[in-house]
């Protein structure tokens, strides 16, 4: 039958079922997709806590959004023009994300009674739900499937899991997005062990194409052209990946061997895997048997003259406070990226939040200060694990990198850059003329101290967690401690002198100043945009760099009446704001649901400050 074809430059899909009805993984696919034919993206994956909740209960229900463009895509988007959902759990906890010209598909044959009653509803779910006035298209996906694949060999365990790629195909269809893509993904990923899995998942995934394109019940298609992006390589990429490449290509600028001691946690088990792929560029990693291990197997590689990093979230960065206490006393170069999660405790492991930002910057024992940066989306995870690499083996300290689930696991299109675009990376090496070597004396504009590596004659000292001078003997002289706690706080404080200042989108001056930090960018960029375009006084201040400040951050601030901090906390940066610039008076916007923000309602926010 014929399709009306739409030109439109955004869709949002969502694709939602129980943990094992491969939503990751068709999101993905979907997601990839359409990097490689060119639109800008911005995903969002949603997934339970629990490792496997009961089937078909509202508590298993795994979710992975994606935002298409032809356009500048900065968020995965408020509400999905398309919402996949594979049973009726999926249904009634994604049915709230639907726009009012929504479309729906359902897979019939798991509305059945048991899935109905899991799901509390009670006769027609659409009904209860009061979607009615949505396009939805009930189709037998279950057992479709196993008419595509009644020839294939498959036992029904085996072919109920290819239900995905029916609906897959079926989104490709509404989306005209070409299959040319996934069938490469399926050669890849079955050729080599399971090449009897090839034909039938192009199969399924065909057959729900063709399905979608002879139904009534889908009466539009839509198209959404390629973005008009800057010429260069692109791939999708996800934060945790970016961070890993960031600090590859921060290796190869340094000269150092790259270092990974961590211990798996959610949602940063990915970086550590990531940097254990590449061997072949001399990156040593270790799965260590806890955090503190970890930590301290990086602070030994540091010492050795290893880039060193080590990886984890809130819970972890916890047991790794008295270790970084000693990177800090060593002034030793180390990386540890906090990838932020809801908590307290172990909390809500899958979702995201920005609550770890007190602890980094006040989570240790004594006199502690740490640098702290953050990236602020996927892409830009890799620029922020360079850039926290070159402070730490220029500056001779411990930097904390913060990223959130949201980047870690979320993607974007991503350009490949040039490495002759980035700067080399210089670590003060210790020389001959630095013999006898004094390791703690200082150069008196930056305050960094020399690096003399092991096992190089002349340069032999001593670490450790006790207090010494300058000369690296062991001290509890008063004023020797004093001096070097102060010594140890300007050298964080001077890195001012060498990080970017802070830019505002908009006018330097004027009602509202929007400030916000981290993964929350997209969506105040998107928020505070519309309200400018609607002719609002806003504009817009977003922080990469925590402790220390921008050392314009004064200056912008007095150019504004009103400050508004947003953030996913109860106000931990407002607070350190007030703190460290309490002239000024900041109001607040802050949300602690493990989600992050949406547009809609930063812009209500705003909206109420005028």
């Amino acid at each position: 039958m014929q399709h009306k074809v739409i030109d439109t430059k955004d869709v949002v899909i969502r694709f939602a079922g129980d943990s094992g009805d491969g939503m990751q993984l068709t999101g993905s696919l979907f997601a990839d997709m359409s990097a490689i034919y060119g639109n800008e993206l911005s995903t969002f994956p949603d997934y339970p806590a629990e490792i496997r909740a009961p089937h078909g209960t509202l508590s298993g229900v795994s979710g992975f959004q994606v935002h298409i463009g032809s356009g500048h895509v900065t968020t995965p988007g408020d509400l999905c023009d398309l919402l996949v959902a594979m049973n009726p759990a999926a249904l009634k906890t994604n049915a709230k994300w639907l726009k009012r010209t929504a479309m729906v598909l359902i897979d019939q044959d798991t509305f059945d009674e048991e899935g109905m009653k899991k799901a509390g509803f009670k006769e027609d779910p659409v009904a209860e739900l009061h979607i009615e006035d949505r396009t939805i298209v009930v189709a037998p996906i279950t057992t479709l499937t196993e008419e595509s694949l009644k020839d294939s060999g498959l036992d029904i365990k085996a072919i109920h899991k290819c239900k995905n790629m029916f609906t897959l195909g079926m989104a490709c269809f509404i989306y005209s997005r070409p299959l040319e893509y996934i069938y490469t993904y399926l050669e890849k990923k079955f050729g080599r062990k399971h090449p009897e899995m090839v034909a039938p998942n192009k199969k399924v995934l065909n057959d729900g194409y063709n399905y979608a394109a002879n139904i009534q019940a889908i009466p539009d298609t839509y198209v959404v052209e390629p973005a008009h992006l800057p010429k260069g390589l692109y791939r999708n990429i996800t934060g945790n990946q970016a961070t890993a490449w960031g600090f590859l290509a921060a290796s190869e600028k340094s000269g150092r061997p790259l270092f990974c001691g961590s211990y798996p946690i959610t949602p940063a088990t990915a970086i550590l895997e990531e940097l254990a792929i590449h061997k072949s560029l001399g990156v040593k990693t270790l799965q260590a048997e806890d955090e503190i291990a970890g930590i301290c197997t990086a602070i030994g590689a540091a010492y050795a003259g290893d880039l060193a990093i080590t990886t984890t979230s809130g819970p972890g960065l916890s047991l790794k406070s008295e270790a970084l206490g000693l990177a800090v006393m060593t002034e030793l170069p180390l990386v540890v990226v906090d990838v932020q999660r809801a908590g307290p405790s172990t909390g809500i492991p899958t979702k995201t939040e920005q609550t770890d930002l007190d602890q980094a910057l006040y989570g240790r024992n004594g006199e502690c200060p740490i640098a702290v940066i953050a990236a602020h989306s996927p892409a830009h995870c890799f620029d922020t694990a360079f850039n926290a690499a070159r402070l730490a083996l220029e500056h001779m300290m411990p930097v904390i990198m913060l990223s959130e689930g949201f980047l870690g696991n979320g993607s974007e299109p991503w350009r490949i850059p040039s490495m002759k675009d980035y700067p080399e990376i210089r670590p003060p090496f210790a020389d001959e003329g630095d013999i006898p070597f004094k390791p703690f004396r200082r150069d008196p504009v930056t305050m960094v101290r020399k690096w003399g590596l092991p096992g190089i004659k002349g340069f032999e000292h001593r670490v450790g967690g006790l207090e010494k001078n300058h000369d690296g003997v062991l001290s509890s002289e008063p004023l020797n401690h004093e001096m070097m706690v102060h010594e140890r706080a300007e050298k964080v404080a001077r890195l001012a002198d060498v990080i970017p200042p802070l830019e505002v989108m908009g006018a330097g001056s004027g009602k509202l100043l929007v400030v916000g930090w981290g993964g929350t960018y997209g969506h105040l960029y998107t928020a505070v945009a519309q309200e400018q375009a609607a002719g609002r006084d806003v504009s817009y201040a977003h922080f990469d760099y925590i402790n220390p400040l921008p050392k314009n951050t004064a200056e912008v601030f007095a150019g504004f009446e009103k400050i508004l901090v947003c953030e996913l906390n109860n106000g931990q940066f407002a607070n350190y704001l007030r703190g460290l610039l309490p002239q000024f008076s900041y109001l607040q916007y802050n949300k602690v649901q493990g989600q992050p923000f949406l547009v809609h309602e930063l812009a209500a926010a705003i909206d109420k400050e005028f």
